[in-house]
């Protein structure tokens, strides 16, 4: 399997574009879930998947020619390396000096957050590569009809 694409540079900066806003959109969505809704098991959930999409869309903004698959790795990796990390308790012991570290690195280790953030990142590289195999077919059939 290719490590990066062998996409058209109009193809890469679109995926590039298209990363990048979603997640600007990721990150609003996230900050008001964590800001807006009551601390729930559902809220939780939906803290922890857009979690996951906004590191994915922050792979895929850094190297926008990479295959989903490698992006899907490299995010899901970042997650539990980021989930693992919290058992040592530092992550909750630098949010108690300053809060907004809580919203990258969170507070307690949970195993059900690492199958939401797989879950997750799943999602999002099949999106990513169906919208990509999609806008491959497309150009592939404007530029033979010319």
């Amino acid at each position: 399997m290719p490590l990066t694409r062998v996409d058209d540079p109009v193809g890469v900066t679109r995926r590039w574009v298209a990363a990048v806003c979603a997640l600007c959109v990721v990150i609003v969505a996230g900050l008001g879930t964590h800001l807006l809704l009551p601390d729930t098991a559902g809220s939780d959930v939906a803290g922890d998947a857009l979690y996951a999409v906004a590191v994915y869309a922050f792979v895929v903004a850094v190297a926008p020619r990479l295959v989903p698959v490698w992006v899907g790795v490299i995010s899901a990796a970042w997650c539990v390396a980021v989930e693992v990390f919290q058992l040592t308790g530092i992550p909750v012991a630098l949010s108690s000096s300053f809060g907004p570290v809580v919203l990258v690195l969170g507070t307690v280790f949970d195993s059900r957050d690492v199958v939401i953030y797989v879950s997750a990142i799943v999602v999002a590289a099949g999106v990513d590569a169906v919208t990509g195999l999609m806008l491959a077919s497309r150009r592939s059939r404007g530029a033979s009809s010319r």
